[in-house]
């Protein structure tokens, strides 16, 4: 099965602390066992590699419980039910959500407190309906990860509606910023868009004494214009003719290889990278 979401553990966890003090790593375990999730989802790491995914969502189906006065924190790390909590599990839902914990009003309190802003805990606008499964933070991250690929797609659209010249001085810039170059810079931007270069747009050092250099070519391609073999076959013709050992292949468009052989970089991860710079 997949690791269920918060809203769907709420209940569970409220009904594993009836009996009494709990506590929260006890609960992870247990309901993991219940649950029957294989090694690998009781394993499986959030983003940040800090915690475990299920028993993150765990803790926030604790939190929103707290809030909702249906639990109470005894000491750190243990929780136990409050005698509102005894009320709902005497006639329980099918399920408890974010919609179900409305009713009680020192959850509705904190709602309107989060979403003014007012509260520490940045939970305003989140999970506003049963359908939403995602905790804060799985939220934040979402909407991260929707912003960095809008972000990507308007700089990429911002290289390709440039000139080619353009896109060169943009990969060059681009890696002195990531720490290259070293004394190459003046050699960089003198090749760049120079004629007769011999199907070199710039070069670069590796290290900041000038002794290991990288030759570069960029090309602006549209996209579904991936670059062909005979493209790649002409860059190596002119590292050859450079007595060059590496050389750096970067393009808008995409290469028609497989994904762990390809080279240097996709349009999005130079997109990225533009704007980690």
């Amino acid at each position: 099965m997949t690791i269920p979401d918060f809203q769907n553990l709420l209940l569970p966890v409220l009904k594993v602390s009836k009996s009494g003090e709990v506590r929260i790593g006890d609960v992870i375990a247990l309901l993991a066992d219940e649950l029957r999730l294989t090694e690998e989802e009781r394993s499986t790491l959030l983003p940040s590699g800090v915690q475990g995914m299920f028993a993150n969502r765990v803790h926030w189906a604790k939190f929103y419980l707290i809030k909702a006065g249906l639990v109470e924190a005894t000491r750190r790390g243990h929780f136990q039910i409050t005698e509102e909590g005894r009320k709902v599990l005497s006639n329980p839902p099918d399920k408890i959500t974010i919609e179900y914990l409305k009713q009680f009003q020192v959850f509705r309190e904190f709602r309107e407190e989060t979403s003014s802003g007012k509260s520490a805990d940045d939970g305003g606008g989140i999970a506003e309906t049963s359908e939403d499964i995602l905790t804060p933070d799985e939220t934040i991250r979402q909407a991260h990860r929707q912003i960095e690929s809008e972000l990507a797609a308007s700089l990429l659209l911002r290289v390709r509606s440039g000139t080619p010249a353009f896109f060169e001085k943009v990969v060059v810039n681009l890696l002195f910023a990531m720490g290259y170059g070293g004394s190459g810079a003046d050699i960089a931007r003198s090749l760049v868009g120079k004629s007769g270069d011999g199907g070199i747009d710039g070069v670069i050092d590796q290290d900041p004494l000038g002794l290991d250099r990288v030759y570069i070519q960029a090309k602006r391609y549209a996209d579904g214009n991936v670059v062909g073999a005979g493209a790649i076959r002409d860059f190596f013709g002119s590292l050859d003719r450079f007595k060059a050992s590496k050389g750096l292949f970067v393009t808008t468009s995409s290469f028609p290889l497989p994904q762990k052989r390809r080279p240097i970089c996709s349009a999005r991860e130079l997109s990225l990278s533009m704007d980690s710079s």
